[in-house]
């Protein structure tokens, strides 16, 4: 696991482009948080990283989103689901084969997404400071994110 502290709004959208320079074709991340944590700017950076240019915001009243960029974003929001199936009816891990799948609230659904993806957790520890505490599984053990920590 690695942890990042962030100490403003900024800082978070910045990591979530270097996160970017670390995403393929085919990766799922997982945004954890209590609401106002920072997943949906944490994503937005990750879309601009990825060469989105319409910026990312929450989905949660659509569920997903579609971007083109360098590769495919899928940026998801999966708070309203009332079950498994419900998550499993909408098939993002194969919406997103191609690009890569980004799902808020994501350690809610984390059984039903492939085992190769990146849990991030976003702790609020001050008024715009942020704890990222960043956990691999499968072959994200295998990739560097050591990059990330300062």
């Amino acid at each position: 696991m690695i942890e990042v502290h962030t100490a403003s709004p900024a800082e978070t959208l910045s990591l979530g482009r270097h996160l970017a320079a670390h995403l393929g074709a085919g990766d799922v991340v997982l945004l954890s948080g209590n609401l106002g944590a920072g997943k949906t700017l944490f994503a937005a950076g990750v879309g601009e990283g990825l060469g989105v240019e319409e910026p990312l915001t929450s989905p949660s009243f659509i569920l997903a989103r579609a971007h083109d960029g360098f590769l495919p974003v899928v940026h998801a929001d999966v708070y309203r689901l009332g079950t498994s199936a419900e998550f499993e009816d909408l098939d993002l891990p194969e919406q997103a084969r191609d690009g890569v799948l980004l799902i808020e609230w994501g350690d809610a659904v984390a059984r039903g997404v492939p085992e190769d993806h990146l849990l991030v957790r976003i702790e609020i520890v001050g008024d715009d400071k942020r704890l990222f505490r960043f956990s691999p599984s499968g072959k994200w053990n295998q990739k560097s994110l050591e990059e990330l920590a300062p």
